[in-house]
C-alpha cells in the first residue's frame, strides 16, 4: 500500500499511509484508536476505496469493487464483532455466499470436503460441520471465521482485536492457528491493544498515528516502551500510574452472595480508597457476581451492606440511589446508547439536575456534560455528539461520566479497558487512583493480570464461582494469580 489517503467529508481518516506485508508473515498493525488503523484495513479488504494512492496485490494492482470481491481475490477481514449466523451450521457459514450448487439446489457433497480440509488446517478437531454456530464458544467461532477465509483461499487475513473476548486457553489456540497460518504461507494482518501478544506473535509491525505511518520495523528487538512511544507521541513514562490514596472505612460488604448460576457464597470487604481487583478465568464468574451485586441479575442468598447498613435491592435504579454504580462490560450492547449524545448518555441516570417544569434543560445538561468532557480529557466534536462516532477509549470515558455524574461511592468496574488503546488506558488507570484518592471504593474485574497488578491495591480469584481471600498486591505475582484461578484458593 503506497499514499493511501482517504477522507470522510472534510476529515483525512488516513494520510498518505504506507505498508508492506510479506507473505507467509504475521504482522503487527499498531496505532491508537482513531490512528486509521481499521480504515486502512477497509481500505485492503475493500469496504473503501481510497482516495488517493495505490495497493498491490502479487505484484497486481488491487482495486476490489467491494469484500465480497476482495475475498475472491484473496484479502480476508475478520472483525472483532464476529460475522456469523448463529442458527445456521458451521458449513452453512463458512461456505455462505461461497456455496456449490447445481439448479439452485446445494451440492453438500462437494462443500463437505472444502469446509473438513479448512478446519483440519487449523487444527480445529473440537468442530464439526454439522455444529450450529450458537453452540460453539467465542475461540470456536472465531476459527468458523477463519476457515470461512480459507475455504475461499485467502492469502491474507486481517485479524482485529481477535482476543479481546478470548480466555487464555482460547487466545492460545488462536496462536497455534495463527502459526499454522504463517507456516503454510498465508500473511495475517494483526491489530491488537495487547503488546505482549504482538512480542510472541508477529515477525514485523508498523506504526500508525493521527493517519500517517511513523514507523515500522522487527519486533524481535523492538521494546515495549518504544511502540507505545510512537503510538502516542509521546513518552509514557508510567505505564501504570499510581495515585498516593489511603484506605478507609468498610463501605461494601458481601456476605454468602450466591446468584442463580454463579457466584457461589461470596463475601468480601472493600473499603473507601481502595482498589480490589477481581480475577479468574472465562466462565468463573467475575461479571455475574458484579451483575447480582448491581442488583441486575437475581440473588438466590446472601447479605449485601453498605456502610454497616444492610442494603437489599430489587433492581439497579435502587443501587444506583444507595450509591452503586456498575461499568459494563459490554459497552455498546448495554453500557451506551450509541445514537444518543454524549451528553444524553453521561447523564441519563440523573436529569434531575437539568429538569425546570417538567422539561429538560438541554443547555444546562450540555454545560454540566462539557465539564465531564474536560476532566476525562474526551476527544469529540462537543456534548451533543452521538456516542457511536467515538473512538472505544472516549466511549469507556463517556460509560464511566455517567458513574461520576451520579457520584456514586462504589464502583463496580468490569473490564475497564477492553478494546481501547494504550494512552486511553493510562488515562483511565490514573482516573481510578484519583477515584480512590477521593475516597471512592472500586471493584475492578479484569482477565489482564498486568493491569490488576498494576492498579490494585489487593487481589481476589474466582474458581468455578467460589471467591478466594483478597491478597494485597505486593503479595501476588501472574503465576499466583494463575495458579489460584485453576486450582481455587484451596
Amino acid at each position: 500500500m503506497r499514499g493511501v489517503t482517504k477522507r470522510f467529508g472534510p476529515v483525512a481518516a488516513l494520510s498518505g499511509v504506507d505498508l508492506d506485508v510479506r507473505r507467509g508473515e504475521v504482522h503487527a498493525l499498531l496505532g491508537e484508536n482513531g490512528a486509521g488503523k481499521s480504515t486502512l484495513m477497509k481500505v485492503l479488504s475493500g469496504a473503501h476505496a481510497p482516495d488517493e494512492g495505490t495497493v498491490e496485490f502479487e505484484g497486481r494492482s488491487f482495486a476490489p469493487s467491494g469484500p465480497s470481491e476482495a475475498l475472491r481475490l484473496g484479502v480476508a477481514m475478520i472483525y472483532q464483532e464476529l460475522n456469523l449466523a448463529p442458527e445456521l451450521t458451521v458449513e452453512q457459514n463458512v461456505m455462505l455466499g461461497n456455496e456449490r450448487q447445481r439448479f439452485g439446489v446445494a451440492l453438500r457433497g462437494e462443500m463437505r470436503p472444502v469446509v473438513e480440509r479448512a478446519l483440519a488446517e487449523l487444527g480445529a478437531d473440537d468442530i464439526k460441520p454439522t455444529m450450529r454456530v450458537a453452540e460453539l464458544g467465542p475461540g470456536q467461532r472465531q476459527r468458523v471465521e477463519i476457515a470461512r477465509a480459507l475455504s475461499s483461499r485467502a492469502r491474507v487475513v486481517i485479524l482485529d482485536e481477535p482476543t479481546s473476548s478470548l480466555s487464555r486457553r482460547e487466545t492460545e489456540q488462536l496462536f497455534e492457528v495463527v502459526r499454522r497460518l504463517r507456516a503454510g504461507g498465508t500473511s495475517v494482518v494483526y491489530i491488537s491493544h495487547f503488546l505482549e501478544e504482538l512480542q510472541e506473535l508477529c515477525d514485523r509491525y508498523t506504526v500508525l498515528r493521527d493517519g500517517k505511518t511513523v514507523d515500522s520495523g522487527e519486533v524481535a528487538g523492538t521494546g515495549v516502551d518504544h511502540l507505545i512511544e510512537q503510538m502516542a507521541g509521546r513518552s509514557l513514562d508510567e505505564y501504570f500510574p499510581r495515585v498516593p490514596h489511603e484506605r478507609g472505612d468498610v463501605l461494601l460488604e458481601l456476605e454468602g452472595l450466591t446468584g442463580e448460576r454463579l457466584p457461589r457464597g461470596a463475601s468480601f470487604e472493600l473499603h473507601r480508597g481502595e482498589i480490589l481487583g477481581l480475577f479468574g478465568l472465562v466462565g468463573a464468574g467475575r461479571t455475574e457476581l458484579l451483575r447480582a451485586l448491581f442488583a441486575l441479575d437475581p440473588v438466590r442468598s446472601g447479605t449485601v451492606r453498605l456502610a454497616g447498613v444492610e442494603a437489599p435491592a430489587s433492581g439497579p435504579r435502587e443501587r444506583l440511589a444507595q450509591g452503586v454504580g456498575l461499568c459494563s462490560e459490554d459497552r455498546k450492547e448495554e453500557g451506551l446508547a450509541l445514537d444518543l449524545s454524549i451528553a444524553d448518555n453521561a447523564t441519563l441516570s440523573r436529569l434531575d439536575p437539568f429538569v425546570r417544569g417538567g422539561w429538560l434543560a438541554r443547555g444546562q445538561q450540555q454545560r454540566a456534560c462539557e465539564r465531564w468532557i474536560e476532566r476525562l480529557g474526551m476527544r469529540c466534536r462537543d456534548a451533543r455528539q452521538p456516542v457511536g462516532e467515538l473512538s472505544g477509549g472516549n466511549q469507556q470515558k463517556v460509560a464511566l461520566a455517567r458513574l461520576l455524574h451520579h457520584d456514586v461511592d462504589a464502583l463496580l468496574l468490569d473490564e475497564p479497558t477492553r478494546g481501547i488503546d494504550v494512552s486511553a488506558k493510562v488515562e483511565i488507570y490514573r482516573l481510578m487512583g484519583e477515584l480512590a484518592a477521593a475516597g471512592k471504593a472500586l471493584l475492578v474485574s479484569s482477565s489482564y493480570l498486568p493491569e490488576l497488578l498494576g492498579v490494585c491495591d489487593r487481589i481476589a480469584v474466582l474458581h468455578r464461582g467460589k471467591l478466594g481471600p483478597a491478597h494485597p498486591r505486593t503479595e501476588c505475582t501472574e503465576q499466583s494469580l494463575l495458579e489460584e484461578a485453576l486450582r481455587g484458593a484451596e
